[in-house]
């Protein structure tokens, strides 16, 4: 089966180079922009027709190279397209960002270690950062049309990189862990020997109301400078929440490695779930990115040669996981502890979670009696 991931990769280009992408990024923004206009006006989306109505504007008015002009005909085309598609209302595409399409092979490619640009000045070859990507520099993936970002001051290269990674077979796991997820605790896995690694989400809930204050206060304030702060303060949390997951994920791959199948909650409805919580907690809980979670659990599980499936999270946390019993008094949330009123089973709650996500597991593998 073939997987897909965006490489971002940060480039250098010198001073003189730089000045160079930057006028590139302006002229292509502009000509999106032009094009744009011209289809919202017309509601022409054929290529050919466009090119016809737009090819010689973009190359006189924007100086564009004749590859470039093509590119950005199929840029905007996509963005309207996707708009049709995503059932939007007829409304015109405006280009903000400085952002530059590439085709891999025509408009980049990579020259020993270095990447060459196609520019309104032709070719330039730029250094990059390789570190931490080595592995798609292996030959074995294949590079995809990237987008060249400017952002911060900086240049990056966004590279779809595509490969065939063999899918993991039920009957070649060797071990399955169950992983629940949730604020207290970011993550609690629990493997096949009864081991159970807790990942402490103490830290983190504290900086979520931390940004949370500062949100409050910026909002009462409501004017444009606080407004611009507010936006800051999301793409940094943003970038954060991103980096946690990342690193739990990571840390899970490689602490059970291959041939080993992940059981998650599938938490799809949990931001409707979490509203039913006290509103002095319902930011922590609702905003938390369990989808990104689950997204790079599963991705860099077939990187390693295992599987995450998603199971109903219906009693997870109310089932001991010794003697079956179902009870919602099992579990006192307050404390974040699971006694059974049956056995007397006691452990706590999100480690009782991870424990029957891993029974499941087990069922579906041995008995097939869970769908994933």
């Amino acid at each position: 089966m073939d997987m897909t991931l965006t490489a971002k990769i940060k480039i250098y280009p010198t001073a003189e180079q730089a000045e160079v992408l930057k006028a590139t990024l302006s002229a292509y923004r502009q000509a999106c922009n032009a094009v744009s206009v011209v289809i919202f006006d017309t509601k022409v989306l054929a290529q050919a027709k466009l090119h016809d109505m737009t090819y010689r504007l973009l190359r006189s008015n924007y100086a564009l190279r004749s590859q470039m002009a093509q590119s950005v005909i199929k840029t905007v085309i996509a963005r309207y397209r996707s708009l049709k598609s995503n059932g939007h209302e007829w409304t015109l595409v405006r280009f903000k960002k400085p952002e530059y399409d590439l085709v891999w092979n025509r408009d980049y490619s990579l020259v020993q270690g270095l990447f060459s640009v196609n520019t309104l000045e032709g070719r330039i070859k730029v250094p990059f950062e390789p570190k931490g990507m080595e592995q798609y520099f292996d030959g074995s993936w294949t590079f995809g049309t990237a987008k060249l970002v400017y952002k911060h001051n900086q240049f990056f290269l966004h590279i779809p990189m595509t490969k065939t990674i063999p899918t993991v077979d039920e009957h070649n796991i060797r071990q399955v862990v169950g992983v629940d997820v949730g604020v207290n605790f970011l993550a609690v896995a629990y493997d096949s020997q009864g081991k159970t690694t807790f990942f402490n989400g103490r830290k983190i809930k504290h900086m979520r109301a931390k940004y949370k204050r500062m949100r409050k206060t910026l909002q009462q304030k409501g004017t444009a400078s606080a407004r611009r702060k507010l936006k800051t303060i999301g793409q940094r949390e943003n970038r954060w929440m991103t980096d946690v997951n990342h690193t739990i994920t990571k840390a899970l791959v490689r602490q059970y490695g291959e041939r080993t199948l992940f059981v998650l909650e599938d938490l799809t409805g949990i931001r409707e779930k979490t509203e039913r919580v006290r509103i002095h907690d319902r930011y922590e809980t609702v905003s938390w990115a369990f989808y990104q979670f689950r997204h790079m659990l599963e991705y860099k599980a077939r990187l390693h040669g295992a599987k995450v499936m998603v199971v109903a999270p219906h009693y997870t946390s109310l089932t001991c996981p010794k003697c079956g019993h179902t009870e919602k008094a099992n579990r006192k949330k307050r404390t974040h502890t699971f006694c059974c009123r049956t056995c007397g089973y006691t452990s706590n709650d999100d480690r009782i979670g991870a424990m029957n996500l891993q029974r499941k597991g087990i069922e579906y593998i041995v008995e097939g009696t869970t769908q994933a």
